[in-house]
């Protein structure tokens, strides 16, 4: 349960702050130890617990920094309480300030740092609270913290190629949509009507382009609302654990993109197995927290398969190899860096091989996407000026004889 108070300190000051305690009376012990005389003290409303939900958005890119900062601090012997202040009193984000603001108090009504951070999973994982955990407990928090924000730098990296690689194929693809619906629902009707009351025999291609726009005109709104609600089915199915499975399966065995997304995902889990190795984690707790934040159901199901194997006494590497997921690479590296003791540096040259392969599919990817959407939309185009010029042609002999 947790508990809101305010208080004096040793120094005479008045504190206000939150603690996690089983009830009001324990509450009000752990604070006295603190050395605090208490003015107030009353338990969260839910109402005020689901608030932080309500924050504005916190980027990832603005925790990397807060990680190396954070370590910088702390090396320079500033102690954990003054420099979260610090830091909440320079960073730019409001929801970032409210969230240092709270773990200050946290901290100050006892909490430890990883506790404290726990409290906000939209800003900092499970996994960043874990490994923080460990850092307090081996007294390395400073080389934890530069780990994680190497770790998370490196991911967020991976992903910005991603999206700054697919942008163009999007807007162009979102843009021919645009101009197909202005033109079939504006442009087109008014000269289609005029070819109707020519009354000839019209060529084939503005038949059938006169009968698409019939069938759209007379059936459009129902086609529209079945998409739709069958984009809604879908949206529903694939939120419940079977859904969600079934469009992570479908995702990974996608012609190209299959393996496209196979490797991105394998890259992220070997660099998260890789960092929590090197922090000291134990490895059935290594495969838990990776499954957890691995994104991909199907990945998620295996590497929990693979931590029940190794609970049983098998090795990382030949549970792994009895998953067709984790590709030949990935396993035989997993078995040497058993072998040698250094499980974490093969990993990482495992994600760096992954993300390279990554990198080319997605070129090569996207080096069939643009001309094929060329081709399409020139198809579309010359069919639109036969169905239009040809009978236009047609009729102006027709006046000149």
């Amino acid at each position: 349960m947790e508990f809101e108070y305010v208080g004096y300190n040793e120094d005479r000051r008045v504190v206000k702050g939150r603690i996690v305690a089983d009830n009001e009376r324990t509450a009000s012990d752990k604070l006295a130890q603190s050395g605090y005389q208490i003015l107030s003290l009353k338990p969260l409303s839910a109402l005020l617990t689901t608030s932080i939900v309500l924050m504005p958005s916190v980027k990832q890119e603005e925790i990397i920094m807060f990680s190396r900062q954070l370590a910088l601090l702390l090396e320079s012997g500033i102690g954990i309480v003054q420099g979260l202040e610090l830091l909440r009193a320079q960073t730019p984000n409001k929801g970032l300030a409210k969230i240092l603001d709270k773990i200050v108090n946290d901290l100050r009504g006892g909490s430890p740092l990883s506790a404290a951070l726990g409290k906000h999973p939209a800003a900092f994982s499970k996994m960043y609270c874990k490994i923080i955990a460990v850092g307090e407990q081996t007294g390395q928090l400073e080389g934890v913290l530069r780990n994680l924000a190497d770790y998370q730098e490196q991911a967020t990296a991976a992903m910005r190629k991603v999206r700054q690689a697919m942008t163009y194929p999007i807007i162009v693809f979102l843009l021919a949509i645009g101009v197909g619906i202005v033109t079939v629902t504006f442009v087109l009707p008014p000269i289609m009507n005029l070819f109707k009351s020519f009354g000839s025999n019209l060529p084939l291609v503005t038949q059938i382009l006169i009968w698409f726009l019939d069938f759209m005109t007379k059936y459009g709104v129902y086609l529209g609302v079945t998409i739709l609600v069958l984009l809604v089915v879908a949206f529903f199915y694939v939120r419940t654990p079977a859904g969600g499975y079934q469009k992570d399966l479908i995702m990974l065995r996608l012609p190209v993109f299959g393996r496209l997304n196979l490797v991105n995902s394998l890259s992220r889990i070997c660099r998260s197995i890789a960092m929590l190795f090197k922090s000291g984690l134990p490895l059935p707790d290594i495969l838990t927290l990776t499954a957890d934040s691995s994104g991909n159901r199907v990945i998620a199901k295996a590497l929990l398969d693979v931590e029940q194997d190794i609970i049983k006494g098998e090795s990382l590497a030949a549970s792994m190899k009895k998953k067709p997921v984790f590709l030949p690479l990935m396993t035989e590296m997993t078995r040497v860096g058993e072998e040698t003791g250094n499980l974490d540096n093969t990993l990482s040259i495992v994600s760096d091989s992954f993300e390279i392969e990554a990198a080319d599919k997605l070129q090569t990817l996207l080096g069939m996407i643009e001309p094929a959407m060329t081709i399409a939309i020139g198809l579309v185009v010359g069919f639109l000026a036969l169905a239009i010029f040809v009978p236009i042609y047609s009729s102006l002999s027709l006046v000149g004889k």
